[in-house]
């Protein structure tokens, strides 16, 4: 458990509203700088003041895009969500990566598991099939990918749902980001080996499991 004076930092830090608004904000989607300049309309000085002070406190980090290097995320560090009030499960959800081929199709398998409601997913950029580490890890999980294939994301497939981007690539290749969640993934066909299809899937689940309560 954190110190006494940790956990007063991570109060002091939320106790500004607009902090706390960033905080619950990063508590569903990362986000760049830019996103959150135009989502709170605020200077870009501003901005990067309350980023250091929750970052001084341990609450947030800022990571490098896996497609644009020149690009970062802010996320909220996962140790600190039971502190931020959940926002509630989308009735419908589609996850998108770039080939739907893994990330995607995992976090659709796992969302219907543990939150219970409808999810789907497509890519940008499908492949011909699911990658068989994506199958053998879904299996050692008893989650069914048997029927799955890539799909081709279209617009019309956000209609009435909630699309959450799952890849760095595919959060660049749609448009509006402020109207869809995205969760910044390293993609495990890069690496190909099966420690990384099980450090996508348990980082799937520990996004995926808040949004349950």
């Amino acid at each position: 458990m954190a110190s006494i004076h940790h956990r007063a930092a991570l109060f002091a830090a939320l106790g500004d509203p607009i902090r706390l608004e960033i905080a619950e904000e990063l508590s569903r989607s990362d986000r760049t700088p830019g996103e959150l300049v135009e989502k709170f309309e605020m200077s870009s000085a501003l901005l990067a003041h309350h980023l250091d002070v929750l970052e001084s406190a341990g609450l947030i980090e800022r990571t490098e895009s896996h497609a644009d290097r020149r690009k970062r995320f802010v996320r909220l560090v996962e140790r600190h969500r039971p502190l931020l009030i959940g926002a509630p499960a989308a009735t419908s959800v589609v996850f998108v990566c770039r080939q739907n081929s893994a990330r995607s199709q995992l976090a659709a398998a796992i969302w219907q598991r543990i939150v219970g409601t409808t999810a789907t997913s497509a890519g940008t950029a499908p492949a011909t099939a699911v990658h068989p580490l994506t199958m053998q890890v879904a299996r050692q999980h008893q989650l069914d990918l048997r029927s799955a294939v890539p799909l081709q994301y279209f617009a019309s497939h956000s209609r009435g749902k909630t699309v959450i981007t799952v890849c760095d690539q595919s959060h660049d290749d749609l448009k509006q980001p402020l109207s869809r969640l995205h969760w910044s993934l390293r993609d495990p066909v890069e690496d190909g080996t099966m420690a990384a299809f099980e450090a996508t899937y348990q980082e799937l689940v520990e996004r995926i499991t808040p949004l349950s309560k």
